[in-house]
């Protein structure tokens, strides 16, 4: 299992040079990754960083660290300038990003307030539509699309990413279960979102039963900073998100993340 620290770039953390510190603290100290929220508007703070510009700041600074953001909504994104950010960002790391992508929330009126779309069977059906294709363009395909909500004539994207065929995508499933599981089973990992024990068996198995196995896919479970997911989870997580909240206090954000991921500080401990 692979550790990562989970941050919301608002509040003390709305500042790219602390980020950059904080980039340098994980890969000095053994982290696996280094994850932001993507946001425009949030209740707990005004005080917000854009996270693909930050990422691609972390990317120059940084030499091992798995970087992206956790969860990006596309409803908010047109699909060809984000294909570009991805490109960027993922050139500049030499091919150390990741993709989280999810529907998106109205959390405090994120949508609502700035006309995007609420209705979340619409979201979930761009979702559905918009994926797919920024797959292919990241892939480094020449894309023709016309679909209810993207258009794309003849576009390909220049220079290709590093990674091959593509960067990763990791795709949110908020409960779990059903249609947004089956979407992820499509890709490279799932985020499960408010996930007991037993639906998260029930949610490999239908993963299992999508792709035919769990082989080269990535399971991300949500935890607490500094410490391992729950137990059973244990046996089919790739990687641990150490989940700060959305204002984190920054001295303890450091402290934790200068003691090193959990099951190192384990193996430091018993040296």
């Amino acid at each position: 299992m692979r550790h990562a620290v989970f941050v919301a770039p608002f509040g003390p953390l709305a500042d790219p040079y602390r980020l950059i510190d904080l980039a340098h603290a994980c890969e000095e100290t053994g982290w696996d990754g280094l994850f932001l929220w993507d946001h425009v508007l949030r209740p707990e703070s005004n005080e917000i960083i854009d996270p693909w510009v930050s990422l691609g700041v972390i990317a120059a600074e940084t030499h091992r660290l798995r970087i992206g953001t956790m969860v990006t909504p596309l409803v908010r994104r047109r699909l060809l300038k984000f294909a570009r950010e991805v490109v960027t960002v993922d050139r500049l790391s030499s091919g150390r990003v990741t993709l989280g992508i999810g529907l998106g929330v109205d959390t405090h009126g994120e949508l609502t307030r700035t006309g995007e779309i609420v209705d979340q069977k619409t979201r979930g059906a761009m979702l559905d539509e918009g994926v797919p294709v920024l797959a292919k363009l990241l892939s480094g395909a020449i894309v023709d699309h016309h679909g209810e909500h993207y258009v794309l004539e003849g576009v390909g994207l220049e220079p290709k990413p590093v990674q091959q065929p593509r960067p990763p995508i990791w795709l949110a499933a908020g409960g779990g279960l059903g249609k947004a599981v089956r979407r992820a089973a499509q890709y490279d990992g799932v985020f499960p979102l408010k996930i007991d024990s037993g639906r998260f068996s029930r949610m490999l198995d239908e993963i299992a039963a999508v792709r035919g196995d769990l082989e080269d896919f990535d399971v991300v479970v949500n935890t607490g900073p500094g410490s391992m997911p729950p137990a059973h989870t244990h046996e089919h997580a790739t990687w641990a998100m150490h989940a700060w909240p959305a204002v984190a206090d920054l001295n303890h954000v450091f402290d934790v993340v200068g003691n090193g991921p959990p099951e190192q500080s384990r193996l430091d401990s018993s040296a």
